[in-house]
């Protein structure tokens, strides 16, 4: 993790964090409609400018956990149904579910149900995001081969374990979309590449060892 530090906006009814060391900058935030976020005004989050309500809907568009909030009146932020593994197209891998990141620290709320991870092995601030893929210029468009061994039920702890200078492991009821937004692959155990090698992506084949990759 970087040494990159988060700022808060304050609200009357609901506070709202960004995290710089975890943003990869994919503008669900600044895109969206209304004075929630406004790019070059300062501050550029106002939380009391929409509805609580608004404020967890927009929050929660933000796929690396970069944004989170603290709801005064208790409501926490759920995590979703359903654990999923995203395989962006020629980028990360996307998280969301009801997550448990080996080495999260509480201070980063976001991550608990939403994280994207780092699959082209270059980024500075493993195992996350960091945008790195654009420059190593890596390519992967996100196809998923293989089906998986199903699952019986959906939901419950996504276990996350990035192994040292190796794969990431998933233990969970996990679901696996293709980038064309297709489930592609169900199970309870998956261990997916992060170096950037492997000729079975999303998954591992132990090019890891080949590259000789650190996860450092």
């Amino acid at each position: 993790m970087s040494d990159k530090q988060a700022i808060d906006y304050p609200g009357e009814e609901i506070d709202v964090r960004w995290d710089e060391r975890l943003c990869i900058h994919i503008g669900e935030c600044g895109q969206a409609k209304g004075d929630l976020f406004v790019g070059g005004r300062e501050p550029w989050c106002i939380p009391n400018a929409a509805s609580s309500a608004e404020v967890r809907e927009v929050v929660e568009r933000c796929p690396s956990g970069a944004l989170s909030y603290t709801d005064k009146s208790g409501l926490p932020e759920s995590a979703p149904a359903e654990n999923t593994v995203t395989v962006v197209y020629n980028g990360p891998l996307y998280l969301t579910g009801d997550l448990r990141i080996e080495g999260v620290a509480e201070d980063q709320p976001g991550l608990r149900t939403r994280a994207a991870l780092c699959r082209c092995g270059a980024s500075k601030n493993k195992p996350f995001c960091d945008n790195s893929h654009l420059e190593a210029r890596f390519e992967d468009f996100g196809a998923v081969g293989e089906k998986g061994p199903g699952l019986t039920e959906t939901g419950g702890p996504l276990t996350v374990k990035p192994m040292p200078d190796g794969c990431v492991r998933l233990d969970g009821n996990l679901t696996i979309r293709a980038a064309t937004g297709r489930v592609a692959w169900e199970g309870t155990t998956a261990y997916l590449c992060r170096c950037g090698a492997s000729k079975n992506k999303p998954f591992c084949d132990g090019s890891h060892r080949v590259v000789s990759f650190k996860s450092e």
